[in-house]
């Protein structure tokens, strides 16, 4: 494309806005793993995230014509954030007296990318422990899990997950400060799950 270099976002969305079609699926391509890890840990389910991921990008094409910000993966970060927030609203509304365990009892939830040189019996812990770490999250109210997986595991800074979150940046250090201050409190609760050198 473009004499074998990869067009910008910005170029790539200028064309989006004039109907090209395959545009838009090489911002998809370009996105998709950034979104798609974001609805894994907000939703704790990978067809949940999958979903989630799916009517991001429909949404995105639907508004692509609205889109000035200039700040594309932030964009479509904060549609995805929404998107996971009015699942799980819906899940609330179809399954209210279904507990956290049971949502939790999905073998296809988040797991981390274990390291190749690890024995199997460190892989079964690595996946215990992300498993543990994912239930601890989905504790946590949505926009401190939003907030903290943001700035923890994803690695973004205040004012990108401000962007994202449309919240102001004191709001996102509050957040973050009161989401992590729980987690530390869940895994004081449960030392059993987390060895010494773990927490």
């Amino acid at each position: 494309m473009e004499g074998g270099f990869d067009p910008s976002d910005e170029r790539l969305v200028s064309l989006s806005k004039d109907g090209n079609l395959g545009a838009f699926n090489s911002l998809v391509e370009r996105y998709q793993s950034a979104v798609y890890a974001l609805c894994l840990r907000l939703l704790g389910s990978r067809p949940a995230a999958e979903d989630a991921t799916q009517e991001t990008f429909i949404s995105a094409f639907r508004a692509i014509s609205r889109f000035s910000d200039g700040n594309l993966r932030a964009w479509l970060l904060r549609i995805a954030a929404n998107e996971c927030k009015d699942e799980l609203r819906r899940r609330n509304r179809k399954d209210a007296g279904a507990s956290l365990d049971a949502m939790l009892e999905d073998e296809d939830g988040p797991h981390e990318i274990p390291d190749r040189g690890a024995s199997t019996p460190l892989l079964i812990e690595q996946k215990e422990l992300a498993g543990e770490v994912q239930k601890l999250l989905l504790g946590l109210p949505f926009d401190q899990r939003q907030a903290v997986v943001l700035s923890d595991l994803h690695g973004y800074h205040y004012d990108e997950i401000a962007r994202i979150s449309g919240a102001s940046i004191g709001t996102v250090k509050s957040r973050i400060h009161r989401g992590r201050e729980r987690l530390r409190q869940l895994v004081a609760a449960n030392p059993e799950l987390f060895p010494k050198g773990q927490r």
